[in-house]
């Protein structure tokens, strides 16, 4: 098996790796740090966890910024 990738709300937040016979979790996104080198056994599993672990965040929508609250930066 290869890693996948792992989303909530169409936004990739990890990809599930094989290690030693279960599927790891790699986060890519801080909102899902509590996950990282968490082992499961499918990556249904995994995405649950994902899923539920926002959800007690009070996350219900993708973790990216929205254009309006991303920082403005200076042209050089």
């Amino acid at each position: 098996m290869n890693k996948q990738v792992i989303e909530f709300g169409g936004e990739a937040v990890g990809v599930v790796v094989p290690d030693a016979g279960r599927l790891k979790f790699v986060a890519v996104k801080y909102h899902v740090w509590d996950l990282d080198s968490r082992h499961f056994r499918s990556a249904d599993e995994a995405r649950t966890a994902v899923r539920q672990l926002m959800v007690s965040q009070g996350v219900r929508r993708p973790v990216s910024q929205s254009a309006d609250t991303l920082p403005a930066y200076a042209a050089a």
